[in-house]
């Protein structure tokens, strides 16, 4: 491949300008929309008790494990696209273009319907301010709001970033006031009197519950690699990238733990197990009205219901980025590798995931909640999870001298960890979702995805019925995070400096920025 000068994500159109505050905002935003505010009762119920909170712990420790894989990937090749430039940049060498083909595939399905469960749970909200709420007006009010988040991404993404910061300052009130609230009116008794057997990790049914409470709890984590997505926009991706993460993680971890128990200290877990119940359908309301009452509860449910567009909002920028970064390098349908000529973003994947989003919608009001976090989860896992784990170690033997800004802490560990607990989801999957089949769907639909595949590379004679392409960029490409010396000390050792370090820079102060 011949060296433009040029940055690979440059010559697609994007500019860096989304620093490490929005960056972090973004994430947060992200992973903290309506996810636990509707999960609870969820976790509550799979493990049978209060002991629920073991999720959320599970949960973040695969988040940080998985987190420390985005952010050694994400650093060293910051482009648009996030997952779909790790797998192509890994696996072109035996397979050609066949892994970043079947993600861009799943993610068309996956990112936008992750993000119509965050609709789902805003119509739910919105049923604790409209009790009279019918099935039909809330399919409608869903529809509307998916409307109104398509309008609010239409526009250049500086101008998002600047509305993503306002809309995680919503996030974060809105959970503090429930936290505040939970403990002014805690009861430890009500939050720590377990059911008799609660920790018998003899019997197979804590593995199951635990199997189910992980699922639904990396459910709630996910999202601390949305900026990741937009690699091609982060202003120092190499420093920027794994704090974001790392720092969206660790502040979502301290949210949802004291979220959880404050919560179980107001609410009976029992009541939560009630379908019919507000403790189940809207359990955040519930704690405020049993602490400061009727009026304070409905207030902090408006500030819910606009962090549940927040996090719609903040997915859907990012995983718009996908499907483009892959019609540019000619791996998925050329129409959606244009930008809008003013604003600069992706049309076609947005309109097309707002569509997908809309389905998804649709599904989850007329289905469970919990079978649609696990048939995600479980697509996701098969095609982007386990992949990307692989991927760290077939980068680092098959480019040895990518620049790596930021090096995986006591490598190879967090991605046996992630492994791991990846595995633990998928292999429990069917069994806890009984009657669904989440492992068989995820299987066709990979399945479907290598036929089109098929189809795709024998009109396009790429690999197999042509050679392969590879394609080295980011070796040669110049440093994003060359320039002036970054406003904040390095938190890690020097970069390179063997296993294990920090996050960091190999920047010389002294270099110029680049053009």
């Amino acid at each position: 491949m011949a060296d433009t000068g040029q940055e690979p994500e440059h010559r697609g159109g994007f500019v860096r300008r989304i620093g490490l505050f929005q960056a972090t905002a973004i994430n947060m935003s992200q992973m903290c929309g309506i996810g636990p505010f509707v999960t609870i009762p969820l976790m509550v119920t799979v493990f049978g008790g209060p002991q629920a909170v073991i999720g959320f712990v599970a949960g973040a420790l695969l988040a940080l494990a998985d987190g420390l894989v985005w952010a050694e990937l994400g650093a060293s090749l910051p482009g648009a696209g996030g997952s779909y430039v790790y797998l192509r940049q890994a696996f072109q060498y035996r397979t050609g273009k066949l892994m970043p083909f079947l993600f861009v595939w799943t993610a068309m399905l996956f990112i936008p319907l992750g993000m119509s469960t965050g609709i789902v749970g805003f119509v739910q909200y919105l049923g604790y301010l409209w009790p009279g709420m019918g099935q039909t007006s809330g399919d409608l009010v869903g529809l509307a709001v998916i409307v109104v988040i398509l309008a609010a991404l239409w526009r250049r993404v500086e101008n998002i970033a600047k509305l993503t910061v306002v809309l995680w300052a919503v996030m974060i009130a809105s959970v503090v006031l429930v936290i505040l609230a939970a403990f002014t009116h805690f009861s430890p008794h009500r939050a720590f009197t377990y059911p008799a057997h609660a920790f018998e990790l003899t019997t197979g049914h804590f593995w199951l519950g635990f199997a189910g409470g992980l699922t639904i709890g990396i459910y709630d984590y996910l999202g601390y690699n949305t900026a990741a997505y937009m690699g091609a926009e982060i202003k120092n991706p190499g420093r920027t990238m794994p704090r974001a993460i790392i720092y969206s993680i660790l502040g979502i971890m301290a949210i949802y733990l004291l979220l959880q128990i404050g919560t179980l200290g107001v609410v009976d877990w029992q009541q939560m197990r009630d379908e019919n119940s507000t403790a189940h359908s809207s359990v955040a309301s519930a704690v405020l009205e049993a602490a400061w009452g009727k009026g304070a509860a409905q207030t902090v449910t408006v500030l819910i219901l606009v962090t549940a567009v927040a996090s719609v909002l903040t997915g859907l920028l990012g995983g718009s980025r996908v499907p483009y970064d892959a019609a540019r390098d000619k791996v998925f349908f050329r129409s959606f590798g244009s930008l809008h000529p003013r604003h600069h973003f992706p049309v076609l994947a947005l309109v097309s995931m707002g569509a997908i989003t809309v389905v998804g919608f649709l599904i989850g009001r007329h289905t469970d909640l919990t079978t649609l976090i696990q048939l995600l989860t479980t697509v996701m896992v098969i095609v982007q999870a386990l992949a990307q784990v692989a991927a760290v170690t077939v980068l680092r033997h098959r480019q040895p001298g990518l620049r790596r800004p930021y090096r995986m802490w006591l490598y190879p560990l967090p991605s046996l960890v992630a492994l791991a607990g990846w595995l633990v989801i998928y292999g429990y999957a069917d069994r806890n979702s009984p009657g669904h089949h989440p492992i068989e769907w995820s299987l066709a639909w990979v399945g479907a995805g290598c036929v089109a595949f098929a189809l795709w590379s024998a009109y396009e004679h790429v690999w197999p019925f042509g050679p392969k392409e590879i394609s080295e960029e980011y070796l040669n490409a110049p440093d994003p995070d060359a320039g002036p010396e970054p406003e904040a000390p390095d938190a890690g050792p020097e970069p390179d400096a063997g296993p294990g370090p920090g996050p960091g820079t190999d920047t010389d102060p002294a270099a110029p920025a680049p053009a």
